[in-house]
Order: structure tokens, then sequence, then C-alpha cells
């Protein structure tokens, strides 16, 4: 099976520039998110991990 697609990718003009395309797109994502999540406040962080332990939202049954 995989003959045949990739003999009809081969005939595709100009197809190679998307596998790399991709490629860039996953890596810059990752990039940016990491860059992100270190450039984060750690105020912000200790705020929001201490949310779950706030008793102000209690859901009332």
């Amino acid at each position: 099976m995989l003959k045949f697609i990739k003999h009809n990718m081969e005939t595709i003009s100009g197809i190679e520039i998307y596998p790399i395309i991709s490629l860039l797109i996953f890596f810059l994502f990752f990039v940016g998110l990491y860059a992100w999540v270190f450039t984060y406040k750690k105020e912000k962080i200790a705020e929001m991990s201490n949310i779950p332990f706030n008793n102000d939202n209690a859901v009332e049954l």
C-alpha cells in the first residue's frame, strides 16, 4: 500500500517542502511554549496552584 502512496507523492511537484514546514511549525511551537513557561511570573504560578485549596468557590449541594 505504501508504494502506491509514495509513487503518487513523487509526481507532485513542490511537495518536498511540506514536511519541512511541518517540522518547523512543530519545533517553533515547542520553543515558544518553553520560552513562555520560563518567563511566566512566579507569583501568578503560586496563585494558580492554590486555587484548588480556596474555599471561596466551594459548591454547595
